[in-house]
């Protein structure tokens, strides 16, 4: 990974999600595939046992995400709620949107990259969108080229 001295910015339920995918994977999903692995050896030749393939790939993809979330966690900068600043838009704020086309309103909260989850209506501030928000102020209006063209926002709202 090149962003292995990247600062990751957690909120505080981010961070506790985070941990709590960690602990799963570690004590229970470790203990799976490797019970697993164990009864695929108990097969016999490994050579054409797709079980085995199986539980070891996922062996390999477990430890890959338990590395990457140590990573995270040890480089994490926690936003508590008493943080955030309501006069612009900063990580851990929830912005209410108008889309200036379509007369629509979306509220979204900015979190960091690794706590993203666009269909939570959670952006990471380092999206198109997000980095566009950032710094902006309750009246301005945002435009954002993506794909599709240009979109244009309205900031409504900022609230923790």
């Amino acid at each position: 990974m090149s962003n292995n001295n990247k600062e990751n910015l957690l909120t505080l339920s981010g961070l506790a999600k985070l941990e709590e995918e960690l602990e799963y994977l570690r004590a229970t999903k470790r203990a799976e595939v490797a019970q697993r692995i164990k009864q695929a050896l108990a097969f016999g030749d490994i050579s054409e046992n797709s079980e085995y393939d199986e539980a070891k790939n996922e062996q390999a993809f477990i430890e890959g995400r338990i590395a990457q979330l140590e990573n995270i966690l040890k480089t994490a900068k926690v936003i508590d709620d008493e943080d955030i600043n309501t006069d612009i838009v900063n990580v851990g704020a929830k912005v209410l949107l108008k889309d200036e086309d379509f007369e629509d309103e979306m509220e979204y909260t900015i979190v960091g990259s690794a706590e993203a989850d666009p269909i939570n209506l959670k952006i990471s501030n380092e999206s198109p969108v997000g980095k566009a928000l950032i710094g902006k102020k309750v009246g301005d209006v945002v435009e954002i080229q993506v794909p599709d063209g240009i979109l244009k926002y309205r900031i409504l709202h900022i609230k923790k």
